[in-house]
């Protein structure tokens, strides 16, 4: 384990998990970093995702209004002692909470360039267009 996993570790051992939540994120960056648009009814989402070899090694899961992305990213290390280790690599899990809910029957995923394009549509249901309500008439009795 590195130095900062150890330290980490120590940390959450005896502040407590929760401790820890809110600082890793400036500690070291979320993994990958992510842009989130939002147009009319269509989020598209544009995740840094350099060195991963083929878009086959990242999973894309939708939940209803979340969206996890999951994989592994190898930097090739060629042998070697490392000097520095500013790139990111290995495996990496990150959900992040989008502002509506999403249908998960009209997703687009590309790669190019290092980067994962998502698109995702608002979901639209029968329950939240406008529909005409049946007024009944009580008797006052």
């Amino acid at each position: 384990m590195n130095q900062f996993g150890e330290w980490k570790s120590n940390l959450d051992r005896f502040f407590g998990q929760e401790f820890w939540g809110e600082f890793e994120g400036l500690m070291k960056p979320a993994i990958p970093q992510i842009n989130l648009y939002q147009y009319d009814h269509e989020l598209v989402c544009i995740a840094n995702l350099p060195g991963l070899e083929h878009p086959k090694n990242v999973d894309v899961f939708v939940d209803h209004a979340s969206l996890t992305l999951r994989g592994k990213i190898e930097v090739n290390k060629r042998g070697g002692r490392q000097l520095k280790n500013e790139i990111a690599d290995g495996a990496f899990e990150r959900t992040v909470e989008l502002p509506f809910a999403v249908r998960s029957d009209s997703i687009d995923a590309s790669y190019k360039h290092g980067l994962l394009i998502i698109k995702l549509y608002r979901y639209i249901s029968d329950s939240t267009r406008e529909k005409n309500v049946n007024v009944r008439y009580l008797d006052e009795n």
